[in-house]
């Protein structure tokens, strides 16, 4: 922005500053307050990456009411951090549960791990429940003498 345009907006918004576009008020005491996001209407995406690695630090059960995807990417792989988060996990089919309507979601995990199996096997029958399918990956690709799962989707 034009340092023209930045000093006009904050002249005419005294006392508001933007945070990731958001507008906050500085002398909010609330650390959460200066992050919250407005209410508003869903947003629907093909392809989701869920924040961090799956990790439960930024992640909740309204980041999965708000954007609805047909296909989330959980690509978490480090217990010790907490990648992926059976949080998450928990809050997709949280989340889920709010969406009114029974769209197909799949879950893409990209690694196989103790979280997301175990998650898998203990919530089976709530992920039917709310039509969400967990892809599981049957192919390996070979890059650079690395080998890890893949799959394929289409659009």
């Amino acid at each position: 922005m034009p340092e023209d345009e930045l000093s006009r907006s904050s002249h005419s918004n005294p006392g508001k500053s933007l945070i990731n576009g958001i507008k906050t008020n500085p002398a909010s005491n609330s650390p959460k307050s200066s992050f919250s996001v407005p209410m508003g209407p869903p947003v629907y995406v093909d392809l989701a990456y869920i924040p961090n690695h799956c990790s439960g630090k930024n992640t909740d059960p309204e980041f999965f009411r708000r954007v609805r995807a047909s296909y989330y990417v959980v690509s978490g792989n480090d217990a010790a951090n907490g990648e992926p988060s059976r949080a998450v996990l928990d809050a997709l089919l949280e989340g889920k549960s709010q969406w009114g309507d029974n769209l197909q979601v799949t879950l893409i995990p990209t690694h196989d791990t103790e979280v997301t199996r175990e998650w898998y096997q203990q919530t089976h029958e709530k992920q039917q429940d709310l039509n969400i399918m967990v892809l599981a990956s049957s192919s390996t690709v070979v890059m650079q003498d690395e080998s890890f799962p893949a799959c394929k989707i289409e659009f």
